[in-house]
Order: C-alpha cells, then structure tokens, then sequence
C-alpha cells in the first residue's frame, strides 16, 4: 500500500521498499553510482542489500553485451534481505544494458535511458534492429529518456574540461536524477568527491554540477512527475555502517587478531573476488597485521603454515582455482594440527569459469576435496555482514582446536553490502590460545592436552626444551617422530576425525525457524539465506506449511540436525550448484531430500523461493 500527496506540479508517493537496476558500460563508472546510492540510503537510515555485477572478460568491448556492467540496490523502510527480485528501475546508460537487463524489469517499471548512447553503432553492437525508444516496443513500461551527455556538458561548461572528462561525469548526472526521484541527501556524496579528488579540484567541481543538474532536471522536467518517499527503517540502536562483505570478513580477522593477542598474517595471492580482503587488511599495520602478496597459490598457504608454526593467526584467502592449488599443503596443516584459516570467496567455476559471477560449487572440495582422511571445519557466511561473525568464530576455533578451518563466502557476499551494526569489540569472545612458553617435564608436542577440544600444545620453534619436527609424514601420537606403525596411523586418522567431531559440542543446536514440524522444511547454507527466508516468509504469510533452517556448520553440522529434519513431510534444498549440500545430508542422515539447483552466476530470488514451495506443496 502507498499514500499518495499531490502539490501543484508533483506528485509524493509513499513506498516501503525500491529495487533500483544501474546498468552500463564497464567504464560507466555504475559500481560507484551504485555504491554511492547506497551509502546514502544507509545513511538516511533505510534497510538495504545490494547486489554488484561485473563482466568475465577484463576489457570486453565497449557497447557489447559481454561488456555490461551493473549495480542493483534494495533499499526498504522495512527489514529485508535480499536485492530484491524485479527492479522498480533499470537506469540503462547504452543499448547494450537495456538489452541484457530489460527481461528483468517488473512490468509498469521505470527506464531512465542515456539517449546520448542510443546510436546507431550502439544499436548493432547490442542487437537492435531498431532504436527501442523510438516506437511502441517499451509502451508497457515508462521511460524517461534524457541526454545525460548534453545536459553535462552545458552544465560543465564554464569549468574549461575537455570533453572526455566532461563525459565522465554522466553517471553523476543519473544519480543526481536518482536522488530526486527518491528523496535522497546529496552531502554524503559530496563528500566523497572532496576526499577521493582532493588534489584535482575542478573534478571535485565538475561532479558535483553534474549530480546538481540531474537532481534539478527531475525537479523541473515534466518527465517525472512523480518523486518517492521511503522513511527510515525500525532497527536496534547501535551505530551502523554500510558494509560488503569482503570488507566484513577482514574485520572479522582483525578483530580475532587482538582477541586471541596473537600476531596476525595474511599470506594471499590475487584472485577474483578475494583480492580486497587481501588489499584490505594491508591498510591495518597498526594491528599487528603483516600481508604477503605471495607468487601463487601454494606459495601463499605455505606461508600461512609457516606462520602458524611460528605462533602467528595465519590466514589465507583465495577462490575455487586457488583452493584446488592449496589442496596439498592444507593437508599437511591437517596432519600437522596447525591452527589455520582458509578463506574461500566462490566463483563460478570449473577452472578459470565465470570470475565475475557467484556461486556455491566448491562445498564438495570444501569438505572432501583433499588425499586421505583430511577432515577440515567448514563454515559458511549468509550475509554480507555476517561474514564478519563467521571470521571471527573461524579463528576461534582455529586456535583453541588447533585445527585448520575453511571459510565459504562467495562473490554475492563478498561484492554485496548491507547495513552493518558494529560490534563492542571488547564485548567479543576471547580467543584462548594454546601457547607454550617453556618445558614442562618430558614435553610431547603432540600429546592432546584438553581433551574437551582434543587440543595438542603448541610450541614455537627455538625455545629449549620445546624442539620438535613437524611435517607431513605421519608421526607418532606422542612425540611427533615419523611413524610407519599402521596402528599409530588408524589411531592418528580417528584422532583427526574426532578434533572434528567434537567441535559440533561448541556450535548451536539447529532450530527451525517457524514451525518446528511441518509440511516441507527449506534447508540452506550460505549466501541463500536471504532469498530463502524471505520466500518462506511469502508462504508463510498466505497461510502454507513451510519453514527454515539455514546452516552456519557444515562440518562438522549441528548435533540434532537430523532431529530438526525427521520432523518435515519434504525438505528441499536450493543451492547454487548441482545439489552438493543435498547429497552430504542424503549421505549423513539416511533421508531424501528434494534439490533445487541454480547456475546461472546469479543469486536465488524470493519470488523462486517462493514460487518453488507453490510448487511442491501448492498455494495455501
């Protein structure tokens, strides 16, 4: 429902919640228009989710479909959790992005055009046969289409720029537009020029004329005739902060490094979408934070290893391509009952695949993806800022464990932001560390010596009295020395297996949320979460038995998960891959389960989540 309020020439509406599309060349600078939106509306106070993305190819060509790049915002007066399904708006800044992302648009939803584009060379290399604003082909929607390009450069005329940098300009104009239309704030952005452009004041300059002129163009075109208002969302008070979930993560690190007082090293090569954590962490050397940008992938984890062997929080953080090369040394951090952390921020795969796209393909090399019996903790982040949460807890029981653990993440998390209530950092858990300072009588570095978390003491390297080998050949349960017994190896294989196992004592039983049984249950991990609970919340509300349990602990799961899911008629599972989590709770629980698959290098949506429990229990 909207309350509408009319004065002489315009017209206010009221809405909830706006989905809100940019979309342009990679070069249209959409991830900052984007991004700016964003940190305004968190600003202003609104819930928001926001959901980049980026072309495969690095340079595709300009005005080609394969070049699109696009930025899409959910921004609410009520909780959400997703970047919405359909946009309300699709700014579309060339042929190319109308084309790719008009099949997306809600019908009666609005098309901000950059006439200035729509040229005939444009129109080719997007596949029109014809101008799409010229004619009846977009009567169902409503199009506002302007000459961003002119209007900019009027407005920047007395400035003196060439006309290269005045075109640069344009996505302030859209913005300036957007923020109109929507109520929004200009200072925020305002800001941001002073501080990104503070040595070229005439940019600083120019940007701000333009997001002026869009924003004075809505208020005096009769094009738009109608602007919108969404009020500030109810949340808990705290202070709070847009954030993306790559950022969240390093946080995360940052943060587990001053709670366990240990050093701190990330060992990282670069990978798409990894690398910022990496480039991140590297402006916190204020907190104890050492960064390696290693030559590859093995080279990096080794570092890590390395580290941890000499008393660090080690972390390394890669992708599908990077895990795949990591696998070998991961197993000697196994076999070594080395605290360590493996971050992995999915893509779409197999090899070099989609760099830029999400997906969740890699649980499978996640949980069994190494020789032997190399079991590994396994966690997954569901929002962008939980990746902060799952980071920190990652660590922890990396530390006091003393075993490897792996963190999925994957690039919607990762690239997305959403409003981020900041923690009391002295209110966080603290991290006990294994630590040994000197000798006690006849030390055996790997006798366990907490039986609750089938911990191994850890000793530094050149203290007397604490020497020790390491290595990856099996060695003996006591000393450490090379051992070829093969029941010292069963034994040591068990021991390995139960460091897992007792990690399930320390994590939250499994609750549905909803109806604790029931028709059908939706079961998920990660980054699903949104689209998951906001779709069962939809049948829900029409009156359907359906409800949610989304899962943190992959390995080891939660202690009364099969409990929780004997009590539902069907469960279902979306993933996004071909049904990997399904085939570990059919393996693990003796029960079948129905799988939906997505792998189209985007994320789920509520109204599939919705749609699918229609299908499978019909509406209510």
């Amino acid at each position: 429902m909207s309350e509408t309020t009319k004065s002489p020439k315009k017209q206010t509406e009221q809405v909830s919640q706006v989905t809100i599309r940019f979309a342009g060349d990679s070069g249209d600078g959409m991830q900052l228009t984007g991004n700016q939106f964003s940190d305004t509306s968190a600003i202003f106070g609104n819930d928001l989710a926001t959901l980049p993305d980026y072309p495969s190819e690095i340079r595709a060509p300009a005005g080609s479909l394969a070049g699109v790049s696009s930025y899409q915002i959910q921004f609410a007066s009520v909780e959400i959790h997703t970047p919405g399904d359909e946009p309300d708006v699709l700014v579309a800044m060339n042929p190319a992005a109308l084309k790719v992302h008009l099949p997306d648009l809600r019908a009666q939803g609005t098309i901000i055009a950059n006439t200035a584009n729509f040229n005939k060379r444009n129109l080719q290399l997007a596949g029109w046969d014809e101008n799409p604003l010229e004619g009846d082909m977009l009567k169902d929607y409503r199009v506002i289409a302007v000459d961003m390009h002119a209007l900019v450069v009027d407005a920047l005329k007395d400035i003196g720029l060439p006309a290269k940098i005045m075109a640069r300009s344009t996505n302030m104009f859209a913005l300036g537009l957007l923020y109109w239309m929507y109520d929004r704030p200009m200072d925020s952005t305002f800001a941001f020029l002073e501080d990104k452009f503070q040595k070229r004041p005439e940019i600083i300059e120019a940007n701000k004329k333009a997001v002026r002129a869009g924003y004075h163009f809505g208020e005096t075109t009769e094009l738009t005739s109608v602007s919108y208002v969404v009020t500030k969302a109810k949340k808990p008070a705290g202070t709070y902060r847009n954030i993306m979930g790559n950022h969240a993560l390093a946080l995360g690190l940052v943060a587990a490094g001053k709670g366990s007082d240990l050093p701190f090293i990330y060992a990282g090569y670069p990978i798409t979408p990894a690398s910022d954590i990496l480039h991140i962490l590297a402006g916190y050397k204020n907190f104890r934070i050492i960064t390696f940008q290693a030559e590859d992938e093995i080279a990096a984890v080794t570092a890590a290893i390395g580290a941890a062997y000499a008393g660090a929080l080690a972390v390394t953080g890669t992708s599908g391509p990077g895990m795949a090369l990591k696998s070998e040394a991961l197993g000697l951090a196994v076999s070594a009952e080395l605290p360590l952390v493996v971050v992995n921020v999915q893509r779409g795969g197999p090899s070099t695949g989609m760099p830029t796209k999400t997906e969740q393909a890699d649980l499978s090399q996640a949980m069994i993806g190494r020789n032997g019996e190399t079991p590994m903790v396994v966690l997954a982040a569901s929002t962008p800022a939980d990746c902060f949460d799952t980071a920190y807890e990652a660590c922890q029981i990396a530390i006091e464990h003393m075993v490897p653990v792996i963190v999925l993440s994957d690039s919607y998390l990762g690239n997305g932001s959403e409003p981020w209530r900041i923690p009391d950092v002295n209110g966080l858990p603290k991290i006990k560390n294994r630590l040994v300072k000197e000798a006690g009588d006849k030390f055996q570095p790997f006798a366990i010596v907490d039986e609750k978390y089938m911990a191994r003491s850890w000793a530094i390297p050149g203290i007397p009295g604490l020497e020790h080998r390491i290595g990856g050949l099996e060695k003996d349960s006591l000393t450490g020395n090379v051992s070829g017994d093969f029941l010292n190896h069963e034994h040591m294989v068990d021991r390995r297996q139960k460091k897992i196992d007792v990690v399930a004592d320390r994590i939250p039983l499994a609750k549905a949320y909803g109806d604790e049984s029931g028709d059908l249950l939706v079961l998920g991990w990660g980054s699903t979460y949104g689209a998951i609970r906001s779709g069962v919340d939809r049948a829900r509300a029409k009156g359907v038995s359906v409800s949610h349990v989304h899962l943190k602990h992959l390995n080891p799961f939660p202690r009364n998960l099969g409990e929780v899911l004997v009590k539902f008629s069907r469960i279902l599972i979306p993933e996004m891959n071909k049904g990997q989590l399904a085939r570990f709770i059919r393996a693990e629980y003796l029960i079948d389960v129905l799988c939906y698959s997505k792998i189209d290098g985007r994320p789920f949506v509520p109204s599939q989540i919705e749609n699918k429990i229609a299908e499978i229990l019909g509406d209510a």
